[in-house]
């Protein structure tokens, strides 16, 4: 008895970066938003399909960026209101990033409370996938945007009352090493089902691996979200190395090379020379580096004034800064822009630039079975791209992404 053809919303061919690689003839079947089969189009299952398209360029996953914070002219530590939010939300998705971790910076607890509630209202709306809080248990030293007034010793009991608020939202939180209390925050986060994401540090390379270590044993013992802890934005915040001094990234590469640690890299050409990104793809093992934006609120808007959190900043010629100082205010980037910069400035292998931006993120925050990959049983998110790898459509549960 032959089978009747499966019934699908959406039959999606063209050349598309699958768990196995770049597939050049693909297929995707999408019903109700989730992809039930995916693979090269002469192995696909009989089906009927209610719309079948074909793209000329290429197909990757929907994109997720660990850290971001805000875009289209709002900024999540910025906007007092959820709905203000959204406006950074629908800028990115707009552009490739269907999933969002949005990313606060060092406030005061009142601001931080606040900021965190309307965050989460958006993760139960599914608007956004998690909360990254940047502070404000940072070094003053190398706090880079972050504001010295409220940059404190580690509390762990504000940050079980951050992530109660957060409702589950709370994904990770960075936090500087030598930090006085650094070790019972680093218990308190694997504790609420957070990863500690080591940063804006200026610790030696030995309180760096011994943060790493602490880190690891603590969310391998409580069996969160991911069992490896994050470096926030390799190289950026952090005491620059040395031969006599190698600091914490030595240390931070150290551990991705053999697997141990997820390092951010923010590939926009502003963050990092492109010849340090593609070391660091060349040191570090497969799934064990993450392509980020730190995206501020003038991602897609022109140069001008901006603020991050309580501090100003100006953008010209597309980089932010403080103003009147010199230190890079977040960027202005899509993740897709990063994507191709890592690919075509430095010479990343696609798949492995595609992975870093969408499945290794997706593991960090344990949703890995829902997003951040072409395969069946996934959110059927999906980027459209022409051979430059600029965007041409944006799929997200199966809908076309628009203004």
């Amino acid at each position: 008895m032959v089978s009747a053809p499966h019934r699908v919303d959406l039959a999606l061919r063209g050349s598309a970066v699958l768990d196995q690689g770049v597939v050049p003839d693909a297929l995707l079947l999408i019903t109700a938003g989730t992809i039930i089969w995916a693979g090269p189009a002469a192995h696909a299952p009989a089906h009927r399909a209610e719309q079948s398209r074909t793209h000329e360029g290429l197909i990757l996953p929907g994109l997720v960026d660990l850290h971001c914070h805000g875009g289209g002219g709002a900024s999540f530590p910025d906007s007092p209101t959820a709905q203000e939010m959204l406006t950074a939300v629908h800028e990115h998705r707009l552009h490739g990033t269907t999933s969002i971790v949005a990313s606060l910076v060092t406030a005061d607890a009142a601001t931080l409370r606040a900021r965190v509630g309307e965050l989460a209202a958006l993760y139960d709306q599914d608007e956004i996938a998690a909360i990254h809080l940047e502070g404000p248990f940072l070094s003053v030293e190398r706090r880079g945007a972050q504001n010295p007034e409220h940059i404190t010793a580690g509390d762990p009991d504000l940050v079980r009352e951050l992530a109660q608020i957060a409702g589950g939202a709370l994904a990770t939180m960075t936090v500087a090493p030598e930090t006085e209390h650094a070790e019972a925050v680093i218990h308190a986060l694997a504790e609420v089902g957070a990863v500690p994401s080591l940063g804006h540090t200026d610790s030696s390379s030995r309180e760096m691996s011994e943060a790493i270590a602490l880190a690891t044993s603590q969310l391998r013992r409580e069996d969160g979200r991911s069992p490896r802890p994050t470096a926030t934005h390799l190289f950026n915040g952090m005491r620059p190395i040395h031969h006599r001094d190698p600091g914490p990234a030595f240390a931070a590469l150290d551990a991705a090379a053999s697997g141990d640690l997820v390092v951010e890299v923010i590939a926009d050409g502003v963050h990092l020379d492109a010849r340090t990104v593609a070391h660091v793809f060349a040191v570090a093992a497969d799934d064990a580096v993450v392509l980020v934006t730190d995206a501020m609120g003038a991602a897609g808007m022109p140069d001008g004034q901006y603020r991050l959190g309580a501090l100003d900043v100006t953008v010209s010629g597309g980089v932010a800064t403080l103003t009147g100082g010199e230190s890079i205010a977040g960027g202005t980037a899509h993740l897709l822009d990063v994507v191709r910069h890592a690919v075509l400035e430095a010479g990343v292998d696609l798949v492995r630039a595609v992975r870093a931006a969408s499945v290794v993120p997706a593991t960090v925050l344990g949703l890995q079975d829902t997003i951040g990959s072409l395969a069946p049983g996934r959110r059927a998110d999906a980027v459209l791209v022409g051979t430059d790898l600029h965007v041409v459509e944006v799929l997200r549960a199966g809908q076309v992404v628009s203004a």
